[in-house]
């Protein structure tokens, strides 16, 4: 995946391509946005001592592969934060994707939501295989598109903002995970074991 072939169509987002990025101002990673956005969805340990940003499409395949030992390495070691960066810019359904996922949480559920979307085989999925996968995991899904059409406003500057900083730090496509001062694109367990043992010794003291 390479970031000059793809768009973002976020709904009340212009389109922003390689071409109108180069022609921008540089743009300097807000670090409080990366790491403390309240409206970004935040799994594992909230006071852990290594932090994990990841960068994720609905329909990536690759962020499914790594999305179990994502989970396992965050339930295992237990000092993990996990913050998520919805970053859809793969198809218009990656959008909805996002949006869903994001919905889920003003109910408590956007891991559910989002475990249940990134378990969906395959690329390209359409939004009724999406929406019919987070209806089977028992979400409210009246409250659902309430809190989708309520939130609206939200969600879309969540996602504005995602894409402001994968742009800043020139993200090229998805995975992408920042581990401490690292970062890896397709991790499996052992690579995430890995990379936050390095982010824990890299930590100064």
């Amino acid at each position: 995946m390479n970031r000059r072939q793809l768009i973002a169509l976020v709904p009340g987002l212009v389109p922003l391509s390689a071409s109108a990025a180069a022609a921008a101002a540089p743009v300097k990673v807000d670090a409080s946005t990366l790491f403390n956005d309240p409206e970004a969805p935040v799994g594992g340990n909230s006071q852990g001592d290594v932090t994990i940003i990841a960068f994720l499409d609905y329909n990536c395949p690759f962020c499914k592969k790594s999305a179990p030992d994502l989970d396992r390495i965050v339930s295992t070691d237990g000092k993990i934060r996990l913050i998520y960066k919805d970053w859809p810019i793969l198809t218009e359904a990656s959008i909805y994707g996002a949006q869903v996922a994001l919905g889920a949480k003003y109910q408590g559920q956007y891991e559910t939501a989002h475990r249940a979307l990134m378990a969906i085989p395959g690329r390209n999925i359409d939004k009724p295989t999406k929406l019919a996968a987070v209806k089977n995991t028992g979400i409210d899904m009246a409250r659902l598109q309430a809190d989708i059409n309520s939130h609206a406003d939200a969600i879309t500057g969540l996602l504005q903002r995602n894409l402001a900083l994968a742009e800043a730090l020139k993200l090229e496509g998805t995975p992408i995970y920042l581990i401490g001062p690292f970062r890896f694109s397709t991790l499996d367990y052992d690579g995430f074991a890995q990379a936050v043992s390095d982010a824990r010794a890299h930590k100064p003291g």
